[in-house]
């Protein structure tokens, strides 16, 4: 290994590459910052590279590959259609992630950002030292912003093996298998699990909650729950996994539901049961940085750590762990560095899973209202009284607003249904604009889309309903 003795200046530098980190490294140049990112594995993070970015291609190829197969009520069919799986995870590859991942590294260096590769450590509160296999250089700094991201929780019984698998190895098999257990109903679970099963595989959903999904409204969650149940998926609640056992061909898992114990045969199991953030080896109490009992860095409404030089965003702090709130949170934390008076201060921070159908929430559900003491008003307006909905067969699902009653002011929404996850940006805005319900019925929406269905929930809000 080659030891650089001499500590070299950096004035910013952004300790990983995900969309936090990418995103804080970009907007700090772009306040004249001179800036350095250092990440240790692939540009992008997790999220381009084995998450957000990977796991919705495969969701699509899913989509595609049952419609190629169910078309009949559009009077399409096909014979013999088959599945490449091979080829799948090949566009997957290198026509998703690479081109997005390519694309990260281009902007970076469009915005004059050093890129640094290796694994970093602080080894005080202005200094930290990037390691590879080869180097081992030090670096001291004027600021820096920690954007370590998260990663799968190993659970006990559970080590990750050939067939024992993370979210990261669940997204990468080579073939689709026969038969698929998934540990951990919430969002990564749910989704995956819905992917593997569009493309064929018989999948077991375990989860620990007497329901998947426990983040959505009931209403919502039936929704995916029905839909998996259409598509051959088993779901298991109040379920306590076990244990899983490799062999040659396939795994056993175990589990205890209702005071029993089973066992299951498959050919992988993934476990997606949460994640743990990666602040564990950055030498954290060197540089004096509090944390949570959990491992989160605290910070305050700027993102600055207790060193105040030193900010952590994303993953890594406390609130949910999304890619866009890091997103968000990296240029408070850039701009705050160059002295701007910005702080923390969102209303509205949407939440999508891409089951089938889409689940997608903003602001606050009807139960979180009223526990606040508010006095609001819910309307409802169903996907199967709008004319786009009914013209892509996908009437399931609804749009939901929860508004004060005196004011009209839109306290939250949710949306169940088809293109969930690109209506909630209209609700987003409205609820982080303090919009009322009547500034969105005076909206003129363009017909037909499902955009209407937001106006006309709104309308219900107003008692004046068009089309319920």
């Amino acid at each position: 290994m080659v030891v650089g003795d001499l500590a070299l200046e950096l004035e910013t530098v952004v300790i990983g590459s995900g969309p936090g980190g990418y995103v804080a490294a970009i907007r700090a140049a772009q306040m004249g910052q001179k800036v350095a990112i250092i990440e240790k594995d692939a540009i992008g993070g997790v999220c381009l590279n084995v998450g957000c970015i990977p796991s919705k291609a495969l969701i699509n190829a899913g989509h595609r590959f049952q419609e190629a197969q169910h078309s009949e009520t559009f009077g399409v069919s096909a014979e013999g259609v088959k599945l490449d799986f091979t080829q799948t995870q090949k566009w997957k590859d290198e026509k998703v992630v690479k081109t997005l991942t390519k694309g990260v590294e281009m902007l970076l260096k469009k915005n004059k950002v050093e890129i640094i590769r290796g694994t970093a450590f602080f080894n005080d509160t202005n200094q930290l030292r990037v390691v590879t296999d080869e180097t081992a250089q030090s670096y001291t700094f004027k600021h820096a912003i920690i954007a370590t991201g998260s990663r799968p929780i190993e659970i006990k019984g559970f080590k990750f093996g050939k067939r024992i698998l993370d979210s990261t190895g669940g997204l990468n098999l080579k073939e689709v298998p026969k038969k698929l257990v998934v540990i951990g109903g919430g969002y990564i679970g749910s989704e995956l699990a819905g992917a593997y099963a569009n493309l064929g595989a018989e999948v077991t959903i375990l989860e620990g909650l007497p329901s998947i999904l426990a983040q959505f409204d009931a209403d919502m969650t039936k929704l995916a729950v029905d839909n998996f149940k259409k598509k051959g998926v088993t779901i298991v609640t109040n379920a306590m996994a076990k244990n899983a056992v490799e062999n040659d061909k396939g795994v056993s898992v175990t589990y205890e539901a209702e005071g029993k114990e089973h066992t299951i045969e498959a050919d992988y199991v993934m476990v997606t049961v949460g994640r743990r953030p990666n602040t564990d080896d950055l030498g954290l109490e060197v540089a004096r940085i509090e944390t949570t009992d959990r491992g989160l860095i605290k910070v305050d409404k700027q993102g600055r750590t207790s060193q105040h030089h030193i900010f952590a965003i994303g993953d890594i702090t406390p609130g949910l762990a999304l890619a866009h709130k890091a997103s968000y949170e990296a240029k408070i934390a850039a701009e705050a560095i160059s002295g701007k008076p910005v702080e923390i201060d969102y209303v509205a921070m949407p939440a999508v899973c891409f089951t089938d159908p889409e689940l997608a929430t903003v602001g606050l559900t009807e139960k979180e209202a009223k526990e606040q003491g508010l006095n609001v008003k819910v309307s409802k307006f169903p996907f199967g009284a709008n004319g786009r909905a009914l013209s892509l067969n996908a009437t399931e699902g609804f749009v939901r607003l929860v508004s004060e009653a005196d004011t009209g002011l839109l306290l939250g929404g949710q949306v169940a249904g088809v293109g969930a996850s690109d209506l909630i940006g209209e609700l987003a805005v409205a609820v982080e604009s303090r919009l009322n319900v009547e500034d969105i019925a005076l909206t003129i929406h363009a017909h037909p889309t499902l955009g209407e269905t937001i106006m006309d929930a709104t309308e219900i809000a107003l008692g004046l309903p068009i089309h319920v």
